[in-house]
Protein backbone atom coordinates (compact mmCIF):
# COMPACT_ATOMS: atom_id res chain seq x y z
CA UNK A 1 0.00 0.00 0.00
CA UNK A 2 1.26 2.92 -0.58
CA UNK A 3 2.59 5.55 2.60
CA UNK A 4 2.66 8.67 3.66
CA UNK A 5 6.40 10.77 3.46
CA UNK A 6 7.47 13.65 5.73
CA UNK A 7 6.82 16.39 3.52
CA UNK A 8 2.87 14.85 2.59
CA UNK A 9 2.36 14.10 5.42
CA UNK A 10 3.25 17.68 6.98
CA UNK A 11 1.87 19.48 4.31
CA UNK A 12 -2.10 17.89 5.01
CA UNK A 13 -1.42 19.37 8.20
CA UNK A 14 -2.25 22.56 7.20
CA UNK A 15 -4.66 21.84 4.69
CA UNK A 16 -6.67 19.11 6.32
CA UNK A 17 -9.52 19.77 4.51
CA UNK A 18 -8.10 18.92 0.92
CA UNK A 19 -8.03 15.17 1.99
CA UNK A 20 -11.24 14.63 3.91
CA UNK A 21 -14.21 13.29 2.01
CA UNK A 22 -17.70 12.01 2.92
CA UNK A 23 -19.23 12.16 6.59
CA UNK A 24 -17.84 10.27 9.72
CA UNK A 25 -19.76 7.32 10.76
CA UNK A 26 -19.13 7.93 14.67
CA UNK A 27 -22.05 10.49 14.78
CA UNK A 28 -22.29 13.29 16.12
CA UNK A 29 -19.64 13.64 19.43
CA UNK A 30 -21.75 14.35 22.27
CA UNK A 31 -20.41 14.98 25.87
CA UNK A 32 -21.63 15.55 29.59
CA UNK A 33 -19.89 18.79 28.60
CA UNK A 34 -21.78 21.58 26.21
CA UNK A 35 -21.67 20.51 22.71
CA UNK A 36 -19.90 23.77 21.38
CA UNK A 37 -16.70 23.46 23.72
CA UNK A 38 -16.74 20.17 23.52
CA UNK A 39 -16.60 19.92 19.50
CA UNK A 40 -13.49 21.88 19.99
CA UNK A 41 -11.35 19.67 21.90
CA UNK A 42 -9.10 16.40 21.32
CA UNK A 43 -8.63 14.93 24.17
CA UNK A 44 -5.07 12.27 24.37
CA UNK A 45 -3.75 10.10 26.64
CA UNK A 46 -0.15 9.30 26.69
CA UNK A 47 1.20 5.85 28.17
CA UNK A 48 3.80 7.04 30.53
CA UNK A 49 7.20 8.10 30.73
CA UNK A 50 9.50 5.37 31.30
CA UNK A 51 8.96 2.61 28.05
CA UNK A 52 10.24 5.50 25.92
CA UNK A 53 11.13 9.48 26.45
CA UNK A 54 9.34 10.24 23.25
CA UNK A 55 6.23 10.81 24.77
CA UNK A 56 6.62 13.67 27.19
CA UNK A 57 9.39 15.14 24.79
CA UNK A 58 8.02 14.98 21.21
CA UNK A 59 4.46 13.84 20.99
CA UNK A 60 2.98 16.06 23.35
CA UNK A 61 4.80 18.80 21.72
CA UNK A 62 3.79 17.98 17.82
CA UNK A 63 0.24 16.63 18.84
CA UNK A 64 -0.68 19.96 20.65
CA UNK A 65 0.85 22.57 18.08
CA UNK A 66 -0.94 20.55 14.94
CA UNK A 67 -4.25 20.43 16.90
CA UNK A 68 -3.80 24.12 18.18
CA UNK A 69 -2.73 25.40 15.04
CA UNK A 70 -6.07 23.74 13.45
CA UNK A 71 -7.96 25.47 15.48
CA UNK A 72 -8.69 22.90 18.36
CA UNK A 73 -7.92 22.86 21.73
CA UNK A 74 -5.60 19.79 23.09
CA UNK A 75 -6.14 18.23 26.56
CA UNK A 76 -3.19 15.73 26.72
CA UNK A 77 -2.52 13.71 29.77
CA UNK A 78 -0.08 10.91 31.02
CA UNK A 79 -1.11 7.98 32.80
CA UNK A 80 2.39 7.85 33.77
CA UNK A 81 2.13 3.33 33.25
CA UNK A 82 -0.66 3.20 35.59
CA UNK A 83 -3.89 1.40 34.03
CA UNK A 84 -6.11 3.10 37.17
CA UNK A 85 -4.94 6.30 36.49
CA UNK A 86 -5.25 6.16 32.61
CA UNK A 87 -9.09 5.13 33.54
CA UNK A 88 -9.58 8.01 35.86
CA UNK A 89 -7.81 10.53 33.02
CA UNK A 90 -10.34 9.43 30.19
CA UNK A 91 -13.06 9.67 32.90
CA UNK A 92 -11.97 13.40 33.49
CA UNK A 93 -11.39 14.43 29.91
CA UNK A 94 -14.93 13.01 28.70
CA UNK A 95 -16.41 15.14 31.63
CA UNK A 96 -14.78 18.06 30.42
CA UNK A 97 -15.79 17.05 26.66
CA UNK A 98 -14.41 15.87 23.56
CA UNK A 99 -14.57 15.73 20.32
CA UNK A 100 -12.18 13.14 19.70
CA UNK A 101 -10.05 11.05 21.89
CA UNK A 102 -6.38 10.11 20.43
CA UNK A 103 -5.31 7.52 23.00
CA UNK A 104 -1.91 5.46 23.13
CA UNK A 105 -2.55 2.02 24.79
CA UNK A 106 -1.44 0.79 28.11
CA UNK A 107 -1.64 -2.35 28.76
CA UNK A 108 -5.36 -2.51 27.65
CA UNK A 109 -5.96 0.51 29.10
CA UNK A 110 -7.34 2.42 26.27
CA UNK A 111 -9.91 -0.51 25.76
CA UNK A 112 -12.63 0.68 28.27
CA UNK A 113 -11.69 4.38 27.91
CA UNK A 114 -12.38 4.04 24.30
CA UNK A 115 -15.83 1.82 24.67
CA UNK A 116 -17.60 4.94 27.08
CA UNK A 117 -16.50 7.61 24.32
CA UNK A 118 -17.99 5.29 21.75
CA UNK A 119 -20.67 5.08 23.88
CA UNK A 120 -21.24 8.94 23.49
CA UNK A 121 -20.63 8.82 19.62
CA UNK A 122 -16.80 10.11 20.51
CA UNK A 123 -14.33 9.04 17.50
CA UNK A 124 -11.82 7.09 18.98
CA UNK A 125 -8.26 6.92 17.27
CA UNK A 126 -5.43 4.79 17.89
CA UNK A 127 -2.28 6.31 18.44
CA UNK A 128 1.03 4.31 17.85
CA UNK A 129 -0.15 1.46 19.68
CA UNK A 130 -3.27 -0.61 18.08
CA UNK A 131 -6.20 -2.12 20.25
CA UNK A 132 -9.90 -2.96 19.77
CA UNK A 133 -12.62 -0.92 19.54
CA UNK A 134 -10.85 2.49 17.92
CA UNK A 135 -12.04 3.46 14.76
CA UNK A 136 -8.51 4.56 13.24
CA UNK A 137 -5.27 3.73 13.63
CA UNK A 138 -2.07 6.08 13.05
CA UNK A 139 1.65 4.45 13.17
CA UNK A 140 4.02 3.76 11.74
CA UNK A 141 4.49 0.65 9.33
CA UNK A 142 5.46 -1.65 12.63
CA UNK A 143 6.24 -4.38 10.33
CA UNK A 144 8.55 -2.49 8.39
CA UNK A 145 10.17 -1.12 11.92
CA UNK A 146 10.74 -4.99 12.52
CA UNK A 147 12.14 -5.95 9.14
CA UNK A 148 14.82 -3.02 9.42
CA UNK A 149 16.10 -4.41 12.71
CA UNK A 150 16.15 -7.70 11.63
CA UNK A 151 18.17 -6.73 8.34
CA UNK A 152 20.47 -4.90 10.89
CA UNK A 153 21.14 -7.84 12.45
CA UNK A 154 21.73 -10.08 9.61
CA UNK A 155 23.78 -7.18 7.68
CA UNK A 156 25.80 -7.07 11.46
CA UNK A 157 26.62 -10.49 11.33
CA UNK A 158 27.80 -10.43 7.80
CA UNK A 159 29.90 -7.72 8.52
CA UNK A 160 31.82 -9.68 10.98
CA UNK A 161 32.09 -12.50 8.71
CA UNK A 162 30.07 -14.71 10.46
CA UNK A 163 27.38 -17.15 9.28
CA UNK A 164 23.87 -16.11 9.95
CA UNK A 165 22.55 -19.85 9.65
CA UNK A 166 24.89 -20.71 12.37
CA UNK A 167 25.13 -17.67 14.61
CA UNK A 168 23.71 -17.97 18.08
CA UNK A 169 20.77 -14.89 18.13
CA UNK A 170 18.71 -14.22 20.87
CA UNK A 171 15.01 -12.65 20.63
CA UNK A 172 14.28 -9.59 22.99
CA UNK A 173 11.01 -8.79 22.12
CA UNK A 174 8.67 -5.88 23.53
CA UNK A 175 5.50 -6.02 25.94
CA UNK A 176 3.16 -8.65 24.18
CA UNK A 177 0.31 -6.43 25.72
CA UNK A 178 1.56 -3.54 23.23
CA UNK A 179 -0.30 -4.72 19.92
CA UNK A 180 3.02 -3.15 18.12
CA UNK A 181 5.09 -5.74 19.78
CA UNK A 182 3.72 -8.84 17.68
CA UNK A 183 4.00 -6.75 14.52
CA UNK A 184 8.17 -5.91 15.34
CA UNK A 185 8.82 -9.35 16.03
CA UNK A 186 6.94 -10.77 12.82
CA UNK A 187 8.47 -8.37 10.85
CA UNK A 188 12.08 -8.91 12.36
CA UNK A 189 11.49 -12.46 12.50
CA UNK A 190 10.52 -12.61 8.79
CA UNK A 191 13.64 -10.39 7.48
CA UNK A 192 15.91 -12.89 10.10
CA UNK A 193 14.82 -16.02 8.52
CA UNK A 194 15.34 -14.47 4.83
CA UNK A 195 18.82 -13.37 5.61
CA UNK A 196 19.23 -17.28 6.73
CA UNK A 197 18.74 -17.00 11.03
CA UNK A 198 16.18 -19.73 11.49
CA UNK A 199 15.16 -19.72 14.92
CA UNK A 200 16.14 -17.73 18.34
CA UNK A 201 19.19 -19.29 20.55
CA UNK A 202 16.55 -17.98 23.10
CA UNK A 203 13.56 -16.20 23.62
CA UNK A 204 12.92 -14.47 27.18
CA UNK A 205 9.40 -13.08 27.69
CA UNK A 206 8.94 -10.28 26.04
CA UNK A 207 8.94 -6.51 27.87
CA UNK A 208 9.26 -2.79 27.57
CA UNK A 209 11.76 -2.23 30.71
CA UNK A 210 15.55 -1.22 30.58
CA UNK A 211 16.52 -3.13 34.18
CA UNK A 212 13.96 -6.32 33.53
CA UNK A 213 15.37 -6.89 29.62
CA UNK A 214 18.92 -6.94 31.25
CA UNK A 215 17.97 -9.13 33.84
CA UNK A 216 16.28 -11.55 31.10
CA UNK A 217 19.12 -10.95 28.98
CA UNK A 218 21.56 -12.06 31.57
CA UNK A 219 19.41 -15.12 32.41
CA UNK A 220 19.67 -16.07 28.94
CA UNK A 221 23.40 -15.55 28.52
CA UNK A 222 23.77 -17.51 31.71
CA UNK A 223 22.01 -20.30 29.86
CA UNK A 224 23.68 -20.43 26.73
CA UNK A 225 27.07 -20.13 28.83
CA UNK A 226 27.78 -16.72 27.65
CA UNK A 227 27.72 -17.54 24.05
CA UNK A 228 25.86 -15.08 21.63
CA UNK A 229 26.51 -13.89 18.39
CA UNK A 230 23.73 -11.64 18.28
CA UNK A 231 20.68 -9.91 19.76
CA UNK A 232 17.62 -8.67 18.44
CA UNK A 233 16.02 -6.05 20.63
CA UNK A 234 12.96 -4.42 19.66
CA UNK A 235 13.41 -0.68 20.98
CA UNK A 236 16.46 1.12 22.27
CA UNK A 237 15.37 1.12 26.00
CA UNK A 238 15.62 -2.73 26.06
CA UNK A 239 18.71 -2.57 24.02
CA UNK A 240 20.53 -0.40 26.75
CA UNK A 241 19.91 -3.02 28.96
CA UNK A 242 21.52 -5.86 26.63
CA UNK A 243 24.43 -3.56 26.18
CA UNK A 244 25.03 -2.98 29.96
CA UNK A 245 25.08 -6.69 30.31
CA UNK A 246 27.14 -7.46 27.48
CA UNK A 247 29.73 -4.61 28.59
CA UNK A 248 30.32 -6.58 31.97
CA UNK A 249 30.95 -9.62 29.59
CA UNK A 250 33.54 -7.46 27.54
CA UNK A 251 31.23 -8.27 24.21
CA UNK A 252 29.97 -4.73 23.58
CA UNK A 253 30.65 -3.94 19.93
CA UNK A 254 31.13 -7.63 18.88
CA UNK A 255 27.46 -8.36 19.07
CA UNK A 256 25.04 -6.85 16.73
CA UNK A 257 22.16 -4.79 19.10
CA UNK A 258 18.81 -3.60 17.14
CA UNK A 259 16.89 -1.14 18.33
CA UNK A 260 14.28 1.68 17.26
CA UNK A 261 13.40 5.38 18.36
CA UNK A 262 16.42 6.85 17.83
CA UNK A 263 16.51 7.59 21.42
CA UNK A 264 19.74 10.20 22.16
CA UNK A 265 20.44 7.03 24.69
CA UNK A 266 20.17 5.06 20.85
CA UNK A 267 21.92 6.97 19.24
CA UNK A 268 24.88 6.97 21.61
CA UNK A 269 25.09 3.40 21.93
CA UNK A 270 24.94 2.84 18.17
CA UNK A 271 27.48 6.03 17.35
CA UNK A 272 29.93 4.40 19.98
CA UNK A 273 29.34 1.20 18.16
CA UNK A 274 27.91 -0.97 21.03
CA UNK A 275 24.63 -1.09 18.91
CA UNK A 276 24.53 -1.64 15.03
CA UNK A 277 21.10 0.49 14.58
CA UNK A 278 18.34 2.04 15.46
CA UNK A 279 15.12 2.58 13.41
CA UNK A 280 14.05 6.38 13.28
CA UNK A 281 10.35 6.99 13.44
CA UNK A 282 10.41 10.47 13.40
CA UNK A 283 7.83 11.22 15.73
CA UNK A 284 6.94 14.58 14.48
CA UNK A 285 5.33 12.61 11.40
CA UNK A 286 3.45 10.23 12.94
CA UNK A 287 1.56 13.06 15.33
CA UNK A 288 1.09 14.95 12.04
CA UNK A 289 -1.13 12.42 10.43
CA UNK A 290 -2.74 11.48 13.63
CA UNK A 291 -3.74 15.61 13.88
CA UNK A 292 -4.99 14.87 10.43
CA UNK A 293 -7.48 12.44 11.22
CA UNK A 294 -8.23 13.97 13.93
CA UNK A 295 -9.55 16.97 12.73
CA UNK A 296 -11.21 15.05 10.20
CA UNK A 297 -13.33 13.51 12.63
CA UNK A 298 -13.82 16.89 14.87
CA UNK A 299 -15.21 18.45 11.62
CA UNK A 300 -17.44 14.93 11.27
CA UNK A 301 -15.65 14.08 7.74
CA UNK A 302 -14.12 10.89 7.52
CA UNK A 303 -10.33 10.48 6.96
CA UNK A 304 -8.13 8.43 4.00
CA UNK A 305 -6.08 5.48 4.78
CA UNK A 306 -3.06 3.66 3.33
CA UNK A 307 -4.12 0.52 4.85
CA UNK A 308 -6.35 -1.98 7.43
CA UNK A 309 -5.18 -3.91 10.17
CA UNK A 310 -6.53 -7.69 9.92
CA UNK A 311 -9.74 -6.51 11.80
CA UNK A 312 -10.77 -3.67 9.27
CA UNK A 313 -9.41 -0.81 11.22
CA UNK A 314 -8.11 1.78 9.05
CA UNK A 315 -4.75 1.92 9.36
CA UNK A 316 -2.35 5.27 8.30
CA UNK A 317 0.74 4.09 8.32
CA UNK A 318 4.04 6.38 8.18
CA UNK A 319 7.39 5.09 6.66
CA UNK A 320 10.63 4.23 8.98
CA UNK A 321 14.36 4.41 8.23
CA UNK A 322 16.99 2.85 9.14
CA UNK A 323 19.53 4.95 11.13
CA UNK A 324 23.44 3.32 11.70
CA UNK A 325 26.45 5.84 12.86
CA UNK A 326 26.85 7.94 9.65
CA UNK A 327 22.82 8.89 9.65
CA UNK A 328 22.85 9.93 13.15
CA UNK A 329 23.38 13.68 11.52
CA UNK A 330 19.97 13.18 9.82
CA UNK A 331 17.66 12.86 12.97
CA UNK A 332 19.65 15.69 14.46
CA UNK A 333 18.69 17.95 11.54
CA UNK A 334 15.46 16.73 11.50
CA UNK A 335 15.38 18.50 15.32
CA UNK A 336 14.27 14.87 17.28
CA UNK A 337 17.74 14.99 18.93
CA UNK A 338 20.58 17.63 19.63
CA UNK A 339 24.09 17.42 18.86
CA UNK A 340 24.49 18.91 22.16
CA UNK A 341 22.94 16.35 24.30
CA UNK A 342 24.53 13.38 22.36
CA UNK A 343 27.97 14.38 21.86
CA UNK A 344 28.36 15.07 25.62
CA UNK A 345 32.10 13.23 26.70
CA UNK A 346 34.83 13.04 25.00
CA UNK A 347 34.05 9.33 23.32
CA UNK A 348 31.00 10.67 21.86
CA UNK A 349 32.67 13.63 20.71
CA UNK A 350 35.31 11.93 19.07
CA UNK A 351 32.17 9.53 17.47
CA UNK A 352 30.68 12.59 16.48
CA UNK A 353 33.44 14.73 14.60
CA UNK A 354 33.93 11.26 12.77
CA UNK A 355 30.41 11.13 11.91
CA UNK A 356 29.73 14.46 11.11
CA UNK A 357 27.17 15.14 14.11
CA UNK A 358 27.03 18.80 14.76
Amino acid sequence: MKKRSFLAVAALVGAAAVMLSGCSGGGTPTSTASGAAAGKRACVILPDSASSPRWESFDRKYLNDGLSAAGFTADIQNAQGDTSKYATLGDQELTKGCGVMILVDYNGAAVGVASKAKAQHIPVVAYDRPFKGADYYVSFDNAKVGALEGQSIVDGLKALGKDPATAKVVYMGGDPTDGNAKMFHDGAVSAMQAGGIQSPAAEPPGVWDQSKSATNFQQALTALGGKVDAVWVANDTNAAGVISVLKNSYKAGQVPVSGQDASVAGLQNVLLGWQTATVYKPVKEEANAAVVVAVALLKAQKPTADQKLADGTPYVAVVPTLVGPDKVETVVTAGDASASDICNTAELQAACTKYGVK
